[in-house]
């Protein structure tokens, strides 16, 4: 959410960054977000006005009283009641028009910064830079449920039977070679500093309207039934939320946190769930990495993020490439984001396996997370937030099962992961 001041003082500037966003539907609200404020202020200063008046005139009837001026003091108590009716009204009026700035200025999206490439969706997003060899090994690469299958590791038929499309049963050796990876993820952050945590996977509704915009929100949360609570996404939302309310002293940033928590996710929208496969699905296990910092420090943990998700994925023998979110790809809240996506030998190309954002102020205007300055004990000003994967296993998977399959049929387990999953240093398939 933007800040009121700068939506009065630039309107112009705002109504640029939606263009830019190719959301033009949206350009009429920075309109009426003035006109409805401008409503507002001036609510707020005749109710100011007749507040001081009413306690001036209210002060003047005991002196009436006193001198036998009985009228006049009708008269006065006549117009204080007036101005008391006026004042209530305006006070509901101030409400009313304050609603209606808030719920568009929700809706308007947040400034993106200067370096974001302009495009209308993920097809113009720019790619930055690879690291790691794509190899296209001499030897087929199945599907990656075939090659689950092969070590008796996934029962698909058995999930739709009791849940549906779009989860799975994990077993064996590849349940295990997934938890090694979230178990090795969480050790691979902790080693990098950040404080690990394992949040509450369900959260209530300010929190969800203050981490994330409607359109996601709609597209994403499962809500439970007859309770102001939702399932998390991600553990973004509840690490953030975390946040709400609270002014933390500048000494005591940056917060760098590590979270592990199972995702749920409708997945509405164009991809919609896979009928056979686990790259798409509505539950899965993520560990994640969230940082509260001051605004001015953003931009470097923006890079910080992006490069612990390379660096991870380079240690388990996986290439991968870093990819810049276009403007039209961006999320409302998002100031600046970057996919990272794996090589995948079998279909010759790089997938998403993990994005980075920065979201500037967006959240923490939204969950009023403040910052008191070292400086000036009384300056308040908003923190940055910004979040980033650093791995999503089962869709993982795909990306390590494909780029460590032998040729043998074995897949070979890379050093830094052979001590999470006993020694091994290779699963041998059951068929």
């Amino acid at each position: 959410m933007l800040d009121i001041k700068f939506v009065r003082q630039d309107p112009e500037a705002v109504k640029e960054n939606i263009k830019k966003k190719f959301q033009d539907d949206k350009l009429p609200l920075v309109d009426e977000v003035i006109a409805f404020d401008a409503k507002f202020r001036a609510a707020k200063t005749r109710c100011d006005e007749l507040r001081a008046l009413r306690n001036k005139r209210s002060k003047e009837i005991g002196g009436l009283m006193a001198k036998g001026e009985k009228e006049q003091a009708e008269q006065a108590k006549a117009e204080v009641k007036a101005m008391a009716d006026e004042m209530a009204q305006l006070e509901a009026d101030e409400k009313v028009f304050a609603e209606e700035v808030r719920s568009r200025m929700m809706v308007i999206p947040q400034i993106i910064d200067p370096s974001v490439p302009i495009g209308k969706d993920d097809s113009e997003n720019v790619e930055l830079e690879r690291f790691g060899e794509p190899v296209v090994p001499d030897y087929e690469i199945p599907y990656h449920v075939d090659i689950m299958e092969r070590f008796d590791g996934i029962d698909l038929d058995a999930a739709r039977r009791t849940s549906g499309n779009g989860f799975y049963y994990l077993k064996g050796d590849i349940a295990r070679l997934h938890s090694s990876i979230l178990s090795y993820a969480r050790d691979f952050m902790i080693d990098r500093g950040f404080t690990y945590y394992i949040p509450p996977f369900m959260i209530h509704g300010d929190v969800v309207k203050g981490v994330m915009s409607f359109k996601e929100m709609e597209n994403m949360m499962y809500k439970i039934e007859g309770e102001d609570l939702y399932l998390i996404g991600t553990s973004e939302h509840s690490m953030i939320g975390k946040f709400i309310d609270t002014i933390n002293d500048a000494a005591t940033l940056p917060q760098t946190l590590t979270s592990y928590s199972p995702c749920f996710r409708k997945e509405v929208g164009a991809h919609g769930i896979e009928e056979r496969g686990v790259y798409r699905i509505h539950q899965f296990e993520k560990q994640e990495m969230v940082v509260v910092c001051e605004p001015a420090e953003s931009p470097m943990w923006y890079d910080k993020l992006w490069q612990n998700t390379v660096d991870f994925f380079r240690s388990l023998d996986i290439p991968v490439r870093t990819l810049e979110c276009c403007s039209g790809d961006l999320a409302d809240l998002k100031v600046k984001s970057c996919d990272v996506e794996a090589w995948s030998p079998r279909q010759q190309k790089y997938f998403e396996v993990g994005s980075c954002s920065n979201l500037g102020d967006a959240q923490a205007r939204r969950l009023a997370i403040r910052v008191r300055s070292k400086e000036n004990p009384k300056e308040l000003y908003f923190a940055h937030t910004l979040n980033n994967t650093v791995v999503a296993p089962p869709r993982m998977l795909i990306a390590f099962l494909e780029n460590n399959l032998q040729a043998d049929g074995t897949v070979a387990i890379p050093k830094a992961l052979q001590p999470y999953m006993g020694g091994k240093e290779k699963l041998t398939p059951k068929a």
